[in-house]
């Protein structure tokens, strides 16, 4: 294959910290096709107008945040606005210290468009359209850049606009940051473009604060934040892009909150949002939750721990040991060894490219490597592609800076045995940090 070496480079460093690529996630992306096919279809309602929500269930190092990951590049380079968060034990759905409030910070701060995939693109957005608004009149009423008629109609297509929002709770309100946006836009204030952006972006403290700097009498807060999402879902569609997904991860991290009031405050956030989606009150906005089968599953602290929620996502009578992608939760299924063994061709492809060296790992060898991991003791419930992907680049690593050592050789070592079973009792240890893949 031929990759650049920047993202080549970038694929090995990230997969062997045990962390998901940002970019070249088609180099080395191997089965999933279902979940994937089924995410895609959410896409394409969203995109239609509908909304959708769907968790994704996996044990740590399955691939969730990987599926994440695939998920938002494709609907971004389908026009798509994506902003993705971790929760963590500072970033909550609800909060009574500003952890909602944080959430919503990062999901803003990682707005993600085909043009700025990085994060930070909420600018960018109001200038495309303030832009797009102007070429739009323009072209239709034949006027030039220059003529002075040309500012009046512009604001009135962006009244137009705007308008449509009044309707939608807090929408008189975001209308009007709009609307100072675009007045700062054409009168070149920078400094008041910046105090909107900051107010977009949660930042402000206290109504008092807001209210001396834009004349406005809301702020963004701990209760309200998640309407502010289905606004710039509404919004965005009427600036021109397809829609909205939010992905968030690590939802581990509501389970692990020691309080049960506050656990229940955070899934009935969930449910607002379920609900929300399921019932057509959103529109163009999709939400996908990633977390583990037990943070979904335990009686007592789980998802499943708030009757509501454990009604509306508990799989059926029918389901079995039949996969249901039409469900709300999709439930990650290991990768089977064929698909592993394609993986990691993939990534001897990748490492001989990047390091300029003709290709010594043989297919025998792979297989070996292959076997190796899976025979070990619990290895077909408990093993995971990270692991998999981290011991395989580290076999790659020492081959490649120690030419003579054979690979079946290294393979069938006791130190490689060693290091294997040692790797698996760090990982088993209390207090081991897991990153998800």
């Amino acid at each position: 294959m031929k990759i650049p070496k920047r993202i080549a480079q970038a694929l090995i460093n990230s997969l062997k910290g045990g962390v998901v690529p940002r970019v070249g996630l088609q180099y080395v992306a191997v089965g999933r096709k279902d979940e994937i096919d089924a995410l895609l279809r959410d896409v394409e309602i969203v995109a239609d107008g509908g909304a959708s929500f769907r968790f994704i269930v996996g044990k740590y190092g399955s691939g969730k945040s990987f599926l994440l990951q695939t998920i938002r590049n494709y609907v971004m380079a389908k026009n798509f606005v994506v902003v993705d968060a971790d929760l963590s034990p500072e970033r909550r759905l609800q909060g009574t210290r500003g952890q909602g409030l944080a959430t919503y910070k990062e999901l803003i701060r990682n707005m993600s468009t085909k043009t700025k995939p990085e994060g930070g693109a909420l600018s960018l957005i109001l200038d495309r359209w303030i832009s797009s608004v102007q070429q739009e009149v323009m072209a239709s009423s034949g006027l030039s850049a220059t003529d002075p008629g040309l500012p009046k109609l512009v604001e009135k297509r962006i009244s137009a606009v705007i308008y449509s929002l009044n309707e939608m709770v807090h929408g008189f309100d975001f209308a009007r940051l709009l609307t100072l946006y675009y007045e700062a836009h054409i009168q070149g204030d920078d400094t008041l473009k910046a105090k909107v952006l900051k107010w977009f972006r949660g930042e402000y403290p206290t109504k008092s604060e807001a209210r001396q700097e834009l004349g406005v009498n809301i702020v963004i807060t701990d209760d309200d934040w998640y309407e502010y999402l289905k606004l710039f879902a509404a919004f965005l569609k009427q600036a021109g892009y397809a829609g909205m997904l939010v992905l968030i991860d690590e939802l581990v991290n509501i389970y692990k909150i020691p309080n049960a009031i506050t656990r229940q405050y955070n899934y009935e956030k969930i449910l607002t949002m379920y609900n929300d989606t399921m019932q057509g009150k959103a529109q163009h906005f999709g939400i996908i939750l990633c977390g583990t089968p037990q943070c979904m599953e335990d009686p007592r602290r789980g998802v499943y721990s708030y009757e509501a929620l454990r009604s509306r996502l508990a799989e059926g009578h029918f389901t079995g040991e039949h996969k249901d992608l039409l469900s709300p939760v999709i439930r990650l299924q290991p990768l089977t060894h064929e698909e592993m063994l394609i993986l990691i061709e993939k990534l001897a492809d990748i490492h001989a490219g990047l390091y300029e060296y003709p290709q010594i790992v043989t297919e025998p060898d792979m297989v070996d490597f292959i076997q190796i991991e899976f025979s070990r003791i619990g290895a077909d419930t408990h093993i995971t592609p990270r692991e998999v992907i981290r011991d395989f680049i580290q076999v790659l690593d020492i081959v490649y800076q120690n030419p003579g050592v054979k690979v079946r050789e290294l393979l069938g070592s006791d130190r490689f045995i060693f290091a294997q079973n040692a790797v698996e009792e760090e990982e088993t240890s209390p207090g081991f940090a897991e990153f998800e893949l």
